[in-house]
C-alpha cells in the first residue's frame, strides 16, 4: 500500500507483506525473534553500539534496545497483546512516551503462509517535530520489514 498525506493530514503509514509461514511462526519471529532480524546498526537508538532488541510478551511489555554496555533504550510499549493474530505498541524511540504514536501489527492467514500488516498511525496527534519523522517512517519500514522479509525466508 501506498502512504499518502492529503490535504496536509499526516495517515497512517500502512506496510503488506507476505511470509511463507503460518501465522503463529511469523508472529513468533517478529516478537520474540525480534533481536535477530531488527537492523539495529541502522535502526535503533544506540547505532552500532546496539547489540540486541527485546519485545516483552505481555500488555504493558516493553519494546527496547540493549546497547554494548548493558544499557537500554526503550522505544515502546505493548498497548495489546493477541497472538497470533496482532500486536499494538506505543511508539516513540528515542523520545518520550508523551511523544507516542502508535504501531499495530496483524498476522493472518493467507494461502501457505502469513499476511502480516502493519499500521503506523497517530501521526495528527505529535508535535511538529514528531510529524517531521513521517517520511522517515515510510521508507525506513520498507527497509526494516525487508529484513524480517529476508531473516523469514532463512529459518
Amino acid at each position: 500500500m501506498n502512504d499518502v498525506q492529503i490535504a496536509g493530514v499526516l495517515t497512517p503509514i500502512v506496510k503488506s507483506l507476505f511470509v511463507a509461514m503460518p501465522p503463529e511462526a511469523a508472529f513468533d519471529l517478529f516478537t520474540n525473534g525480534a533481536g535477530r532480524w531488527w537492523p539495529l546498526p541502522s535502526h535503533s537508538v544506540a547505532g552500532d553500539d546496539a547489540v540486541d532488541c527485546v519485545l516483552e510478551g505481555r500488555v504493558g511489555g516493553r519494546f527496547y534496545e540493549v546497547d554494548r554496555s548493558g544499557g537500554q533504550a526503550e522505544w515502546g510499549r505493548v498497548l495489546a497483546w493477541e497472538p497470533p493474530g496482532r500486536l499494538v505498541m506505543s511508539w516513540y524511540p528515542g523520545r518520550t512516551a508523551a511523544d507516542a504514536t502508535e504501531v499495530e501489527v496483524t498476522f493472518q492467514a493467507e494461502g501457505s503462509g502469513t499476511r502480516l500488516t502493519l499500521n503506523h498511525r497517530g501521526w495528527e496527534q505529535g508535535a511538529p517535530a514528531i510529524q517531521a519523522n513521517y517520511g522517515g517512517y515510510a521508507e525506513g519500514w520498507d527497509f526494516v520489514l525487508g529484513k524480517y522479509v529476508d531473516h523469514a525466508r532463512r529459518v
